[in-house]
C-alpha cells in the first residue's frame, strides 16, 4: 500500500492530465475568509484551497511535532509556515516544525494545488497527520520536485520516517 500510494503521488505530481495555471487555481479553489485576528493579516488578503476553513482552533505546527506519538493520527487544523512547495505543480508543500525539521503535506485525493510561490507565508491546514516510512525513490522525487541539485538528490540513500500531513484545505494568509 506504501509502494501504491507513493507511485501514485510520483506520477500525479509529474503528470500532465490535471496540469492549471495559477489564474485557474484561484477561480476554481478560492474562497475568502471571514475572519481576522490580531495576529493574522486580514480576511481580504486570505485564500483558501480545497475546503473552506478557518484559523479557529488551530494548533501550531511546532507543537504538533515535539510528540509525534500524539501527533500520529491527529485530526484537525495546524498551524504554520511554508518552507517549501512543489514547483512542479504545487502539489504539496512543507511546514516549519522547528529544529531544522518540517512536515511533508500533501493535498486529499489530489483534489487541489496550491500556488508555488508561498514559501515564507503562514497558513493553516486542516486533516490528518500521520508517521510514514518514506522510501529512497519518494524522498528523491520530492527533492526534484523542490529544485534541489543532482548531488542533494543522490545524497539521499535511505528510507527514512517522518511526519506527514493530508490536508482537505489550506488557508494562505
Amino acid at each position: 500500500m506504501l509502494i501504491a500510494g507513493s507511485t501514485l503521488m510520483m506520477a500525479a505530481c509529474g503528470g500532465k492530465d490535471k496540469e492549471h495555471s495559477e489564474d485557474d487555481m484561484d477561480s476554481l479553489t478560492k474562497t475568502e475568509s471571514p475572519f481576522q485576528l490580531a495576529s493574522y493579516t486580514p480576511a481580504d488578503s486570505a485564500k483558501t484551497f480545497g475546503k473552506k476553513i478557518t484559523a479557529e482552533g488551530a494548533t501550531n505546527a511546532y507543537n504538533l511535532a515535539a510528540d509525534l506519538s500524539k501527533a500520529n493520527g491527529f485530526t484537525g487544523k495546524v498551524t504554520g509556515t511554508v518552507t517549501g512547495v512543489c514547483q512542479a505543480k504545487g502539489c504539496w508543500m512543507t511546514l516549519d516544525t522547528g529544529n531544522g525539521n518540517s512536515m511533508m503535506v500533501t493535498f486529499k485525493d489530489y483534489g487541489f494545488f496550491v500556488p508555488k510561490d508561498i514559501t515564507g507565508k503562514s497558513v493553516v491546514i486542516d486533516g490528518k497527520a500521520e508517521i510514514r516510512t518514506v522510501s529512497v525513490d519518494e524522498q528523491r522525487h520530492l527533492a526534484a520536485d523542490a529544485g534541489k541539485s543532482q548531488a542533494e538528490i543522490d545524497k539521499i540513500t535511505e528510507p527514512k520516517e517522518e511526519l506527514r500531513f493530508v490536508a482537505d484545505g489550506v488557508l494562505v494568509k
